[in-house]
């Protein structure tokens, strides 16, 4: 395996594809390639080449979530996000970038079986134990995106900019398709660089999880209070990070046998966190 280390974007996107592989952090892409769930001739590492630091609303996507944790400058929802993210050790090398586009935790995809993400026809999940899945977009696959910023972010009204295009964060998702089976709208070779983050007037993150810390969402709450009312988003729900217009879209839920204590669980934490903002 070779591993390039381009001294530009450009360098670094053209670098990509035909067995190349983007390496940040490299704290979700190292155990893939050690478990044979990605397979690369070629690391393309983006250490020198994607922004990394805080001015003003701008947030780089080679910022560590350890870097983020800690600024009094990043709004509360994502401070919180950040710091509730995996151990302390993943937090200083994992990149913000690189953590809103990380694999899902569902294990059967993690063991490789032929779902409906790794191109087969049925969700193996929906049929399985699904304990941990997803309880909105669950109808063709029903694992859990893993983010804890990506909801913080959703929840502030982040915006992405791309070596090749400016988004809302909401538009960098999208659930997987007959025709396409990504969760993400990134075209080939197009790299995260930058987040614009507004500032709201309060903003919170709460999370359920199996253990006290470093844990996976069973579900997360961000908040966000802006001028024109409170914005809701969830992680631990859905194939992406999930946007609510209120709490009542809870009721829209449609959960699995082994996942209809998460819309339970929700209730609570969505009313304990717009209690919080307002």
């Amino acid at each position: 395996m070779q591993l390039l280390r381009p001294e530009s974007v450009e360098a670094a996107a053209a670098a990509l594809g035909n067995g190349s592989v983007a390496l940040a952090g490299g704290t979700d892409l190292v155990p893939m390639l050690r478990d044979r769930l990605v397979s690369a001739e070629t690391l393309v590492e983006l250490k020198e080449v994607v922004p990394r630091g805080v001015e003003g609303t701008r947030i780089g996507a080679g910022t560590t979530l350890a870097e983020l944790e800690v600024d009094p400058e990043i709004p509360a929802a994502l401070r919180e996000a950040c710091a509730l993210a995996a151990s302390p050790q993943l937090r200083s090398m994992g990149t913000i970038g690189g953590n809103l586009l990380q694999a899902t935790r569902c294990w059967y995809w993690r063991l490789d079986f032929p779902c409906f993400l790794h191109g087969g026809s049925r969700c193996h999940a929906r049929e399985g134990a699904h304990r941990e899945h997803a309880i909105f977009g669950n109808e063709r696959c029903a694992s859990a995106h893993p983010s804890d910023p990506a909801a913080a972010l959703l929840a502030l009204g982040a915006r992405v900019r791309t070596s090749r295009r400016e988004l809302g964060l909401e538009e960098l998702y999208r659930l997987p398709t007959e025709d396409d089976r990504n969760v993400t709208a990134l075209e080939p070779g197009e790299l995260i660089l930058e987040l614009d983050v507004p500032r709201p007037e309060a903003s919170v993150y709460l999370k359920a999880m199996d253990r006290a810390r470093w844990a996976f969402p069973l579900v997360g709450v961000a908040a966000a209070r802006f001028a024109d009312g409170v914005r809701l988003a969830l992680a631990g729900v859905a194939p992406i990070p999930w946007r609510l217009d209120s709490e009542t879209d809870l009721d829209r839920a449609t959960p699995l046998p082994g996942t209809a204590y998460k819309v339970e669980l929700a209730r609570p934490l969505i009313r304990r966190a717009l209690h919080s903002v307002t």
